[in-house]
């Protein structure tokens, strides 16, 4: 350990330099001089003394050049710092492989239904995707999904896919309207990930190597469960799937597959309608903000023209229109 701590260095800046500046101005001061007559005057002129910064010439403290001896107190420390980092990543390492050992033990060693909360969440994903060997599954609804979150979601889902890992990711539909979206599916799409969307409303879902899976708790994004229990995680694979069918590969140039998209997304604000949803519930469901949903509104109302609900929940049923027609181009008819 270095000889000199941080009460020696708050000691250094509150008296010490002060007293340093008085002998350098003076030439020197006496054993006896006044400004270290006191208790921590005595303990300043001590820690100078122990630095180098004065010496006992002839019963008077002198001062000596500071660039003389800083490098025997920094330096030191410089080295101890460097010798404290490489220890704490020893110790880093030999804990990431016993969670490596642990998230990869048969279920029965440590329960096949853990309960991740808060702020653990974040690192606990992003330890299961780190250990993915070959494959990643993930369900993404696009509310909670913000620039930073993406941001970091890209560097974690990048360093799997480099390492080989396969990764399939489904979103809404809503998400090819999102700048921070698009940019990370144009960097995962580059390392061969695959991503689709999907007009429905789901869960979050993330499955790593078909062994584990993570879901919302009961509570919502506060809490987070991940599941052994292969069973379950197979069940939920297969959810994953028969959705991944369904849904529409996420490009990156406007095709008319954009206009696919929006007839689905009309076809769902229908289904919205005819089921009674609140409207935020609604855009929640489709993935949008309550006035974009507004705005799928305002236009079925002006496509059938209507100018109230009730006029377009008339119009919508003495035409027999359910929101479950087969997907047609709006401006088409």
């Amino acid at each position: 350990m270095s000889q000199f701590g941080p009460e020696d260095r708050e000691l250094f800046e509150r008296i010490a330099t002060d007293l340093y500046d008085a002998i350098v101005s003076r030439g020197g001061i006496a054993a006896t001089d006044q400004l270290v007559a006191g208790d921590e005057g005595k303990a300043a002129l001590d820690l100078l003394r122990r630095i180098g910064l004065v010496v006992n010439d002839e019963g008077r403290w002198v001062p000596v050049d500071p660039s003389t001896v800083s490098s025997t107190v920094v330096a030191p420390m410089g080295q101890e710092g460097a010798e404290l980092i490489s220890e704490s990543a020893r110790w880093a390492q030999a804990f990431n492989a016993l969670g490596h050992l642990w998230r990869n033990a048969p279920g029965s060693a440590r329960g096949l239904f853990t309960e991740v909360r808060g702020e653990a969440i974040n690192p606990f994903i992003a330890s299961v995707v780190a250990d993915a060997e070959f494959e990643l599954l993930t369900a993404q609804p696009q509310f909670g999904r913000n620039a930073p979150t993406l941001a970091a979601a890209t560097q974690r889902d990048t360093d799997a896919l480099d390492r080989g890992v396969r990764m399939r990711t489904l979103y809404q539909h809503s998400a090819r309207r999102h700048s921070a979206t698009h940019k990370y599916v144009a960097a995962v799409s580059r390392r061969g990930a695959e991503v689709r969307t999907l007009d429905e409303f789901f869960n979050r879902l993330i499955v790593v190597d078909r062994r584990l899976a993570v879901i919302p708790g009961h509570e919502g994004l506060a809490v987070a469960l991940a599941i052994r229990e292969p069973s379950l995680v197979a069940y939920l694979v297969d959810m994953f799937e028969r959705t991944w069918e369904r849904a529409r590969p996420f490009t990156q140039r406007e095709t008319s597959m954009s206009r696919d998209v929006a007839a689905e997304q009309r076809a769902m604000t229908i289904r919205m309608l005819i089921a009674g949803y609140a409207d935020p519930a609604s855009a929640k469901r489709l993935g949008v903000s309550p006035r974009t949903y507004a705005g799928y509104v305002a236009d079925l109302k002006q496509e059938y023209d209507a100018q109230t609900r009730f006029q377009l929940g008339y119009a919508m049923g003495r035409l027999g229109v359910s929101g479950h027609e087969d997907p047609v181009d709006p401006e088409n008819g």
